[in-house]
């Protein structure tokens, strides 16, 4: 079965999409065959980049990996079961087409809380959780006290997570494996970084999730968005010598792949 892995965070503006998309290219640029789920049914950025990809290959005729990307299907409320929710058949489904044809499914959920997205955490053997590296996302996780920092108690997401987890065990599933994604990191360590570094360790142990760092802010990740492209591609599009600040995000992004410890993955690149 194709091993699923769930960008998720309640909170817009974390660079879900982007991390989503650099993961998914990736595991596909080292031969992996991978299918890309969007479930922000509204904003759609995943799926544009993927599709933005798909379009850039086609017009540079560029011989380069792409996820299979895949829509959620439309299913007739006379398919349904009785109390059968419709968001449940349909992600199911898109899900069950892609396993027999997949290494991995790469799902982006919305940065809001939906029913897609709280099925999609309980189908994830890996959720990847991007945060800004402040204590306004630190919030999406706990609740501190403004005072001392200490934990107060677990957020409403990192509950849904709890009971994600509480129904894979219910099914025989292997645990989620829970990857907390600092991006956005500044270059100095800052009196606040090392705050919410320190935040994120305590609570890491007290609810279960492993710290990795993501991407800095860098202005290239805007720019390769609206060809599809990745870090990863940076030759295919010309780039024959990488400066200074690209081989420091590519090198991001093969500490984060490694920092997932992926089954049957060998970083190669």
């Amino acid at each position: 079965m194709a091993h699923i892995i769930v960008l998720g965070n309640e909170k817009g503006g974390s660079g879900k999409s982007t991390t989503a998309m650099h993961i998914a290219t990736a595991l596909a640029r080292m031969g992996h065959t991978v299918g890309a789920l969007d479930l922000d049914l509204r904003q759609r950025s995943f799926h544009r980049y993927i599709e933005n990809r798909q379009n850039t290959i086609a017009a540079r005729d560029l011989d380069v990996a792409c996820p299979l990307l895949m829509e959620l299907p439309q299913i007739s409320p006379e398919q349904l079961g009785e109390g059968e929710n419709i968001y449940d058949r349909r992600l199911s489904a898109a899900v069950a087409d892609l396993e027999g044809r997949c290494d991995f499914i790469v799902i982006d959920c919305p940065g809001s809380h939906t029913r897609l997205s709280q099925v999609a955490h309980s189908l994830a053997d890996t959720l990847v959780t991007p945060m800004n590296d402040s204590f306004v996302d630190f919030d999406l996780l706990a609740r501190v006290d403004p005072e001392t920092y200490e934990i107060r108690g677990p957020s409403v997401y990192s509950e849904m997570v709890w009971h994600a987890r509480q129904l894979r065990a219910k099914a025989g599933l292997n645990p989620i494996d829970w990857i907390v994604v600092r991006n956005r990191l500044g270059a100095q360590q800052m009196h606040n970084k090392r705050k919410v570094g320190g935040a994120l360790d305590r609570l890491a142990s007290r609810i279960g999730f492993r710290v990795g760092t993501g991407f800095s802010e860098r202005v290239i990740f805007r720019e390769l968005f609206p060809t599809g492209m990745t870090l990863l591609d940076l030759r295919e599009l010309g780039v024959e010598r990488l400066n200074i600040s690209n081989l420091a995000a590519r090198q991001e992004v093969r500490d984060l792949m490694a920092c997932l410890n992926l089954p049957g993955v060998e970083i190669g690149f």
